[in-house]
């Protein structure tokens, strides 16, 4: 026997002609038709309730391609260079480091590592959290200290693992750093100094009030004091206390990028349009390298035959101290942007550039890039 049921709901009609055994379908169907009238009340008008949607069942299957995607091919070099750049690489080494056994760390912007001068070989590589590396000084115990953008790091070479780090510094952005004749470590900032004892890790003493307030480098005279470069000339530091006992200023070019004493005892000092070389004793400038005015300097290294190795923002020159004559321009650098130099290890000179580590050895052609270093295809 069948059944004839009609159900009005706001705008919908429903007629419903089943045998009795369709009462279960029919409430469910009630049911429906209940929560399609709420949420038109609520989300739509009634006139678009009659509307219906027709849905395709292929468009309900995912599709997938016929053949697997083409394997990648390794970018060429020129490609590579590109990629590399627009990724952001960072190549730059700005900071060369020999240690007791012979070895050179190198701090670039990308790790730390120690490599065999001799040979070119990495020994070990230094997870660092932070990869920007300013300085690095070696105690008198043969541990690393690392300055980067973050703070100050004690690296054991032997387990190349961190010891000590992130010291209370006037500033995280560590610049330069040098162990004086008593063994304790000189850190400076962008913001001043700290003296630091390397065995305990405890800062001594800081000058805050830094005339130039910078320390952009730091060496040691014969007498065993301190010199830092600042962004308004040359200050002279007692290691003893910290006090300052000299200040050298209303120097051409005023910011100190580098600084050297020579086998003379005289400061050489790189300037960003000059290198300068002062007498310590008096303050005076006794010469402006004539073939380097105008040029940026970046860092100055005597090797031991006395020469002094000049690198700059265009190029590496090797000089006579005594002259300030150019005995050498080197070529084949990654890079004429010169940060870094390491004299008389493995025989070799070590350079430090914005695109990468290279190496010169004596009466040879031109400079050599090490290719674990630089963007120079493997």
């Amino acid at each position: 026997m069948e059944a004839l049921v009609s159900f009005s709901k706001g705008s919908f009609t429903v007629v419903l002609l089943h045998k009795p055994i369709s009462l279960l379908i029919s409430c469910a169907l009630l049911g429906s038709l209940a929560l399609v009238s709420i949420f038109t009340l609520e989300g739509t008008t009634p006139a678009n309730a009659e509307k219906s949607i027709v849905v395709d069942p292929s468009e309900l299957t995912p599709r997938y391609p016929a053949n697997a995607p083409p394997p990648q091919k390794d970018p060429l070099p020129d490609e590579r260079r590109l990629q590399e750049r627009l990724q952001g690489v960072d190549y730059r080494v700005n900071a060369l480091q020999g240690d007791f056994i012979g070895n050179l760390w190198v701090g670039s912007w990308r790790g730390l590592s120690r490599i065999d001068p001799n040979t070119g070989k990495i020994l070990a590589r230094v997870s660092l959290p932070n990869l920007a590396i300013g300085a690095l000084a070696e105690d008198k115990v043969g541990r690393l200290w690392v300055g980067t953008y973050e703070g100050l790091k004690r690296v054991d070479p032997r387990s190349s693992e961190i010891t000590a780090q992130n010291l209370f510094l006037p500033s995280k952005r560590v610049l330069s750093l040098l162990l004086d004749k008593r063994g304790y470590l000189w850190t400076g900032t962008d913001n001043g100094l700290a003296l630091i004892s390397p065995d305990q890790g405890l800062i001594m003493t800081t000058v805050k009030n830094l005339p130039g307030v910078s320390a952009n480098a730091l060496t040691l005279d014969a007498e065993g004091q301190l010199w830092v470069g600042t962004l308004d000339g040359v200050v002279r530091i007692n290691t003893a206390n910290g006090f300052i006992m000299k200040r050298i200023d209303n120097l051409p070019g005023t910011t100190v990028q580098t600084l050297a004493i020579s086998p003379q005892g005289l400061i050489w000092a790189g300037m960003p349009n000059n290198l300068l070389v002062i007498n310590p004793k008096n303050g005076i400038v006794l010469r402006s390298v004539t073939r380097l005015r105008g040029r940026n300097v970046a860092s100055v290294r005597f090797a031991k035959d006395g020469s002094v190795w000049v690198g700059t923002n265009n190029g590496l020159l090797r000089l006579n101290p005594n002259t300030g004559a150019v005995l050498d321009e080197v070529a084949g650098l990654p890079s004429s942007r010169v940060l870094a130099l390491a004299p008389d290890l493995g025989n070799k000179l070590w350079i430090g550039t914005t695109e990468g580590l290279a190496w010169l050895m004596p009466k040879t052609q031109g400079a050599k890039p090490h290719l674990a270093f630089s963007r120079a295809v493997k």
